[in-house]
């Protein structure tokens, strides 16, 4: 069975993303995959789905689908946005069901960039060394998702028991306050440069991407002349070209780069930090790479429990209560 969907709008930047493609960086192919990796994980495991699953990430614009064939069970979850089903509210994490001849819309909401759309069932899409992952600066297995697309879900299902809302955890929202690890070029500044970085705050600018986020604050001037030899880029690093303003590479970052990097954001505050909006501030701290470490252990442990939690939040109110553990079974008509 297969549902089949007709794209009515869709914002820029909205796309097939899967997992991306791990150890492929070596051979100058960027890994991509969901800019918001907490919330795709979320997403997966609310509808059940296998390591393969791939979803439609959707931008700040939004996106409009309608349902022309088959039912599925569909989920989204990133963000805080404005999410119904044929006119009828739907919660910001949500799962639900779509039917043929019905209209879901996402519209940007109280917070967050990046959301994901998925199906209990496979979006059929292009794919290349074993991912679904788009590439939107190559055109890589596609390109963005605009009104007249039509997207196809194989294996469709409806799956009624996993219908639920879900609370939107404080790791998934954009705090403002962002750690990074000096280095590894930090030593081509002058010290008061360094000391910059973190005194002030900076403006999230309109030049954010998924290959990186131009931040605006406090320039940040190499120390000297600089001629360094192109290297590996790793995700989240904060490179500085020569107009002085910090940039944070993100899912699409090039592989290679010849900037000096001032300093990487640490691993728990990445995901965090894609929700970031145009005009919002981030505050810098440094954290050691042992602080680091400590940190990232520590997310992974609240996001286990969160995605444990899942299955206690699934059915309705009724369902819910059924499955609690009640004082005595015993109540009156009158309740």
């Amino acid at each position: 069975m297969s549902a089949k969907f007709t794209v009515s709008f869709a914002g820029p930047l909205v796309s097939v993303q899967d997992y991306g493609r791990p150890g492929s960086m070596r051979f100058g192919v960027p890994r991509s995959g969901p800019m918001d990796r907490t919330s795709f994980a979320v997403l997966r495991r609310a509808l059940e789905q296998n390591e393969g699953f791939a979803a439609i990430e959707v931008s700040i614009g939004g996106m409009v689908l309608k349902c022309t064939e088959g039912n599925v069970t569909a989920g989204f979850v990133g963000g805080n946005f404005s999410v119904s089903l044929d006119g009828q509210p739907q919660s910001p994490w949500s799962v639900f069901t779509i039917r043929a001849g019905s209209t879901l819309t996402i519209r940007p909401g109280l917070e967050g960039s990046w959301g994901y759309l998925g199906f209990c069932g496979k979006i059929n899409s292009s794919e290349w060394l074993g991912s679904q992952a788009t590439h939107l600066a190559s055109g890589l297995c596609g390109h963005p998702l605009a009104a007249g697309a039509t997207i196809e879900v194989s294996e469709a299902k409806v799956e009624a028991g996993f219908t639920c809302s879900l609370p939107i955890p404080d790791f998934a929202r954009f705090s403002g306050n962002v750690r990074i690890v000096p280095g590894p070029q930090d030593d081509c500044f002058a010290p008061e440069t360094l000391g910059a970085l973190v005194s002030e705050p900076y403006e999230v600018t309109q030049d954010y991407d998924r290959m990186g986020m131009r931040l605006k604050g406090p320039s940040l001037p190499i120390a000297e002349e600089l001629s360094m030899p192109s290297e590996a880029l790793v995700r989240g690093a904060v490179q500085v070209p020569g107009h002085g303003d910090p940039i944070v590479l993100l899912a699409d970052h090039q592989t290679t780069g010849g900037y000096p990097k001032i300093s990487t954001v640490i691993t728990a505050d990445q995901d965090q930090l894609t929700q970031a909006r145009a005009r919002d501030k981030v505050r810098l701290a440094s954290a050691t790479p042992a602080e680091a470490v400590k940190l990232a252990r520590a997310q992974h442990a609240k996001v286990t429990t969160y995605l444990e939690s899942i299955a206690e939040l699934r059915g309705s109110f009724e369902d819910r209560l059924r499955r609690s553990n009640l004082i005595s079974g015993v109540v009156g008509d009158e309740f």
